[in-house]
């Protein structure tokens, strides 16, 4: 395995991770300032700035919140992970989304991120 896929892996896992341990400035420092953020639910694309808050906002409503089942693939110049992210609300109510996600990554930044779930799930979790 080379030296940048190894990069990659960790980037990677340095990103899910705050979003475990709650860590905006964390996903800020790893997002390329011009980063594009597109999801299948709406096919918008956001500035980071944009998702920032959204995550912010997410960490906030859901306190406690895991990736579990990580299945990462790194290849030169970006990676794809499949998980399941598990996310539970101060009131008990508990969110289960599978989700991929496909991301650019350029001198130890994501440049693009792509992600794809059923809002479905959000949309029962925030009722």
């Amino acid at each position: 395995m080379s030296d940048d896929i190894k990069a990659i892996e960790v980037l990677a896992k340095r990103f899910f991770d705050a979003v475990e341990n709650g860590d905006p400035a964390t996903l800020e420092a790893i997002y390329d300032p011009k980063v594009e953020i597109w999801h299948n639910t709406d096919r918008l694309t956001v500035t980071r700035e944009d998702n920032i808050k959204v995550l912010k906002s997410f960490i906030e409503r859901a306190p406690k919140r895991t990736y579990t089942d990580r299945r990462l693939i790194a290849y030169p110049g970006g990676f794809v992970q499949q998980h399941l992210l598990i996310a539970e609300q101060p009131n008990g109510k508990v969110l289960e989304l599978p989700a991929c996600l496909v991301c650019a990554v350029a001198n130890g930044r994501i440049t693009r991120l792509d992600e794809y779930f059923d809002s479905a799930a959000l949309t029962k979790w925030f009722a």
